[in-house]
């Protein structure tokens, strides 16, 4: 395809506005991928400066950060970012500025893993119910909870909105509440992993109460003008959790609370359909993963939604579009290329590739993909070439090192920050 077609034929780079009127100059997202690469101090620095600099200067629209935790006592792996109210300022100012140096708008996602918390981690592992991750033999990997009081209920309210106020203070443009892929808010939609019989518990309204007030409670302290998202499963997979049905009901109740978008993905650490590597054939019969899932949510949703897993090429995210879903949301393949939109402009059929990681435990095959994933984070970050075509099994080992360094040095910081 000629550069002209490309340039003025493509929906994908049509500006999109937002219900509170903020707007992205194309339908292209860099969906959060959990980069693991905080700084002494659990802070943002120079290497997710520079990632962030790239991806900025590729040409998606809007860049959503991987997950910022609002507890410092509670991350999903120990090199997590945290912003609560004890984190300095200055580096998120400064990520807020490279991401948005090249012309995109960025967005800080914002996140509490719950009981997804591995089991030599210092900290906590809450959840809506003491049930631990179930995946296989390797569910002792992973801490057991502990129910959480009505008391840690609310201050994790409170921890989310602080964490959304600051994040407007230092710069980005909205925030992404991740209610999605196993962690704490989707724990408590789940009716597997919430067997609570108190008002978190038991009915949708009462599962989806904490994400409805930590919405209420983050609209509260930030301007109209900035974003605020959710991020859902359209499915969890896993037979009696939260399906689609669940997951139209819950749109519904945040249409009203001033929510500008909510992204659809799927998955859990126990069914990790977010990696590719779920059960459910309707994810892998296509490469837009949630597509089917979508198409339907579409149909009733009042608010504006984006869909992420598994995009590489832009006839294909042409197709997202035209189901109606409003933007495109891309990880892997913008891991492996950051400047894959900007090409999409002259060529429509680049694509990147990965090979499929063929590991038969889902647990396994789904840390290895995400290891490979931040290996080509890790090379963006510091100046170099993404390497796509490393062994999944080498990434992954690689990958455990630098989490035991990262481990020792959270566990220090933590001592000190909590006395």
């Amino acid at each position: 395809m000629s550069s002209v077609v490309g340039k003025t034929s493509s929906p994908v780079f049509e500006p999109f506005t937002f219900p509170n009127g903020s707007q992205v100059p194309n339908r292209l997202v860099k969906a959060a991928m959990e980069e693991n690469m905080a700084s002494r101090g659990q802070v943002p620095g120079e290497p997710l400066f520079e990632l962030y600099r790239r991806w900025s200067e590729g040409g998606a629209g809007l860049l959503v950060t991987g997950n910022v935790m609002v507890h410092a006592e509670a991350l999903t792996g120990p090199a997590g970012v945290v912003l609560d109210a004890k984190s300095p300022l200055e580096p998120f100012r400064r990520w807020a500025s490279a991401a948005k140096s090249g012309g995109a708008r960025v967005w800080m996602q914002i996140n509490h893993p719950g009981r997804q918390v591995r089991a030599d981690m210092p900290g906590v592992a809450w959840g809506p119910s003491a049930v631990r991750v179930d995946v296989g033999k390797n569910s002792k990997r992973f801490a057991d909870p502990v129910e959480m009081s009505a008391r840690q209920i609310g201050e994790t309210v409170v921890r989310f909105a602080e964490t959304a106020r600051r994040a407007e203070e230092a710069g980005f443009d909205g925030v992404e509440i991740h209610a999605a892929h196993g962690y704490l808010l989707s724990q408590f939609l789940s009716p597997l992993a919430n067997r609570r019989d108190d008002q978190w518990g038991g009915s949708l309204e009462n599962r989806a109460r904490l994400l409805l007030d930590i919405v209420r409670a983050v609209r509260g302290v930030v301007a109209p003008g900035f974003a605020v998202a959710v991020k859902l499963n359209s499915a969890d997979f896993q037979r009696g959790g939260f399906d689609a049905d669940d997951a139209e009901s819950v749109i519904a109740m945040l249409a009203p609370l001033g929510v500008d978008l909510v992204e659809l993905s799927g998955g859990s650490y126990e069914s990790p359909a977010m990696t590719g590597q779920a059960g459910d054939d309707r994810t892998r019969a296509r490469e837009a993963y949630f597509l089917t899932f979508a198409e339907r949510l579409v149909r009733t949703s009042a608010l504006p939604l984006m869909l992420t897993g598994g995009v590489v090429r832009r006839p294909v995210a042409e197709e997202v579009l035209a189901s109606g879903v409003e933007l495109v949301g891309m990880g892997s393949a913008l891991a492996v290329d950051p400047k894959l939109p900007a090409k999409w402009r002259d060529d429509a059929d680049v694509k990147v590739e990965l090979e499929p990681v063929r590991i038969g435990d889902k647990a396994v095959a789904s840390a290895a993909s995400m290891a490979r994933v931040r290996r080509q984070l890790r090379r963006l970050g510091a100046g170099r070439r993404t390497k796509p075509d490393i062994d999944p099994k080498l990434a992954l080992v690689v990958e455990t090192v630098l989490q035991a360094l990262a481990l020792r040095r959270y566990r220090a910081w933590l001592r000190d920050r909590i006395g």
